[in-house]
Formats: structure tokens, C-alpha cells, sequence
């Protein structure tokens, strides 16, 4: 069973939709014994990283989602949920994420040229940049969906995917069990629905 974890943050259940389309068995879910009790989770989120991270604190599964990742059990934070997985975030401010993927999260403008429109929004194609499993079922320039302001910075070692906008802008990143998209898998159609397939273990 997937655990999608609800921390009061964004509507989850076009994600959970997803994965039933698949086959999957998820459940949308801010009780700690479910997460507990899942196979694997998805951290998703919405909005500011600072409102996000405080509602995970609050609810206390900050400290479930890191007791069961020390055990071993595969996460994948999507869109903000994978900048909360970082060490920090420069989002309006200086916060502390989950210190699950070392880096940090930055505004693409200091990095993006001029003239590019921010939140970056729409589809661009992801390179590759080393192997992933949760790559295993799509191909080098796929396209996928983004809508962000804010990207994963001093974490090279970490990053399996960039994708261009001006400069190259990390897509996905991998640290053991914890995965990570920028993008959002739910909305990028069957490319999507394939990274989600591997994730929830199809073929393994």
C-alpha cells in the first residue's frame, strides 16, 4: 500500500486517482499508523514552503515520514514536497526542509535569464543524468509538467534529471530510498502514469 500523506496541503486525490489508474493501492491519509503501516509513501505539496513545512511540523509527521525513511522505506516527494525533502529552503526567508536530500532550495530567477516568465509553468523534457529506477519505464526526452518558482540547488550528486528553461533546472533527484520530482507525475499524462508505475513497484 501507498500512503499519500495529508498534512492539510493541496488537493491529493487527483495523485491518488492516479495511482488507482494504474492498479496501485493508495490511500490519501494524515494518520501515522496508516503511513506506518505502508509500503511506501508520497509526500506531495502545494504553495509556500514555509506554510508547508510548518503544517507537516504541526501535525507531527515530519517525524514519521523520517523514522520510516531510516528504516528503509521508499518516499517520493513531488513538486514541493520534494524541495521540503532538502536541508533548507531560500523561499521568502531561510527554513529548515527534512534533511533527507542534502542541498537546498533557491528562486530559478537568480539562475534563469532574463525575460523568462516565473512560476515556470508547462511541459519540457526531462535529461537524464543518471540512472533511476523510477526512469525505467519512459524515455530521454520525455516531456512532463511543471509549475514552480523555486528549484533544487547544490545537490549535483543527487540529481538523476534536469530539464532546460533557460539554464538547466533540476527535474529529479535520488538519495537511496528517497526519490524526488519537481514535476508533477499526476499531470504529465502517460509518462507520468509510468513514473508512478515505478515507483509503486510494477514488474519488480
Amino acid at each position: 500500500m501507498i500512503a499519500i500523506v495529508d498534512y492539510g496541503v493541496g488537493n491529493l486525490f487527483s495523485l491518488c486517482s492516479s495511482l488507482k489508474k494504474i492498479g496501485a493501492d493508495a490511500v490519501v491519509s494524515g494518520d501515522k499508523k496508516v503511513i506506518e503501516r505502508a509500503d511506501k509513501i508520497i509526500l506531495p505539496g502545494v504553495g509556500a514552503f514555509r506554510d508547508a513545512i510548518a503544517k507537516l511540523k504541526e501535525t507531527g509527521l515530519d517525524k514519521t515520514v523520517k523514522e520510516e525513511c531510516k528504516k528503509g522505506k521508499p518516499l517520493l516527494g513531488i513538486c514541493l514536497g520534494m524541495q521540503m525533502l532538502f536541508d533548507k529552503s531560500y523561499e521568502d526567508g531561510e527554513y529548515e526542509g527534512l534533511h533527507l536530500v542534502p542541498g537546498a532550495v533557491r528562486p530559478i530567477g537568480e539562475v534563469i535569464p532574463a525575460g523568462y516568465k516565473i512560476p515556470h509553468i508547462g511541459w519540457n523534457k526531462l535529461e537524464f543524468k543518471k540512472g533511476t529506477k523510477l526512469f525505467r519505464f519512459i524515455k530521454e526526452g520525455d516531456f512532463v509538467y511543471f509549475v514552480h518558482s523555486y528549484y533544487a540547488a547544490d545537490c549535483s550528486e543527487y540529481i538523476t534529471a534536469t530539464s532546460e528553461y533557460g539554464c538547466p533546472i533540476t527535474a529529479s533527484v535520488e538519495n537511496k530510498n528517497v526519490f524526488g520530482c519537481q514535476f508533477h507525475p499526476e499531470k504529465s499524462g502517460e509518462v507520468g502514469l509510468n513514473i508512478l508505475r515505478a515507483f509503486a513497484g510494477e514488474g519488480e
